[in-house]
């Protein structure tokens, strides 16, 4: 699994190759020695249509990793940094650039064609 969430301030996607941030993404998790089925990583964005934060310039994004419980807290930590690396590559001028992680606990459903 994971499944990668990044928030943003609206207008980035119009400042910002945001498609090649999700590219590169799923490429570095997808080729991580935590995750063993590529096919199962998903990375995704969404704007926000309204947002106030407290530094300038007034631009986030926000990234949520959702695990499947298991990994340790130093792969834990490496996939955050990872995040975090790219985010930082790809958006090096928005105001603030976090990440958190979730563990999605059972049952997690899903249908794949």
């Amino acid at each position: 699994m994971p499944h990668i969430t990044i928030e943003h301030s609206k207008g980035l996607e119009d400042s910002h190759d945001l498609q090649a941030l999700c590219d590169t993404l799923w490429e570095a998790f997808a080729a991580h020695p935590s995750v063993s089925s590529p096919d199962t990583v998903r990375t995704r964005t969404i704007a926000a249509t309204a947002s106030r934060i407290g530094v300038e310039p007034q631009s986030f994004a926000h990234a949520t990793l959702l695990l499947l419980p298991g990994r340790d807290e130093d792969t834990r930590a490496d996939l955050a940094r990872l995040t975090l690396d790219h985010l930082e590559k790809h958006l090096p001028d928005v105001g603030s650039l976090t990440v958190r992680l979730s563990d999605i606990h059972p049952p997690y459903l899903k249908r794949m064609l």
